[in-house]
């Protein structure tokens, strides 16, 4: 249930824990945000939805087993996932293991409008450091620009800045990367010095505060495209201002 004209989500946030009551907490948030959508079916081996009809009960209950498994909203033409897994210390900053999820929507106009709630529902949800949510052609560019010249050699597309992976970091809240609409916990803003009411007039223009002091930063007004010209410069104005996005400066 993927397709390639989508709405792609990542939050990065603390290590899952058995018995972890986040997973509800992402799937209600996303529910909340887009009120058509129930998560009600979870996947055959062969791809097929079937219904979950104590949906909450069967999340609660693989989270006390340590799991996220993915969950949809049964609609083949219009399909919504979502899923998380935990990644490994030695992937992350400070050795420390973290909890991702990953969510999926049709990129159409119910979607769009309502992107920022489901990434400020998802990111809070979760508890996470920070996320984002792009189409999937701008985000398959952007994961391209982690670099390194042994074990990832090359040049980023486009002119974009090389970013490092992510143990290199000083530290989990920073953002790997930029996306359309990026969440930044209090931490998070924190680390990349934001805002700045000197520096950042043009981004609090479309950036909100959440409940947690987090923020939902949006880039353009409509999905990013790196296609055109605009989209491309206001990506790579924001890795110059935030040139801790990547882990591309270490403050002293």
């Amino acid at each position: 249930m993927t397709t390639q004209n989508s709405l792609i989500l990542i939050v990065h946030a603390p290590a899952f824990a058995g018995d972890d009551s986040r997973p509800l907490a992402v799937v209600h948030g996303i529910e909340r945000a887009l009120p058509s959508v129930r998560l009600e079916w979870e996947l055959s081996q062969a791809g097929q939805p079937i219904a979950l009809p104590q949906r909450d009960r069967w999340l609660a209950e693989a989270s006390a087993r340590g799991k996220f498994p993915l969950l949809c909203n049964g609609d083949e033409s219009h399909p919504v996932t979502v899923t998380g897994w935990g990644s490994p210390a030695r992937q992350n900053a400070g050795g420390q293991p973290q909890f991702e999820v990953h969510a999926e929507l049709p990129l159409d106009a119910a979607s769009i409008a309502a992107a920022a709630d489901v990434l400020e529902g998802v990111a809070e949800g979760a508890r996470a450091f920070w996320g984002h949510a792009t189409p999937r052609g701008a985000a398959v560019e952007i994961a391209r620009q982690t670099r390194d010249p042994v074990r990832k050699p090359g040049v980023p597309p486009r002119g974009l800045p090389a970013l490092k992976f992510p143990d290199k970091f000083r530290s989990p809240a920073i953002p790997h990367c930029l996306g359309w609409l990026n969440y930044w916990s209090a931490a998070a803003a924190q680390g990349i010095g934001f805002p700045d009411p000197a520096r950042d007039a043009d981004v609090l223009s479309q950036a909100r505060r959440t409940k947690t002091g987090g923020w939902v930063v949006r880039l353009t007004e409509t999905p990013l495209d790196l296609d055109i010209p605009e989209h491309l410069e206001a990506l790579v104005r924001a890795y110059e201002r935030f040139p801790e996005i990547g882990g591309r400066v270490t403050p002293a």
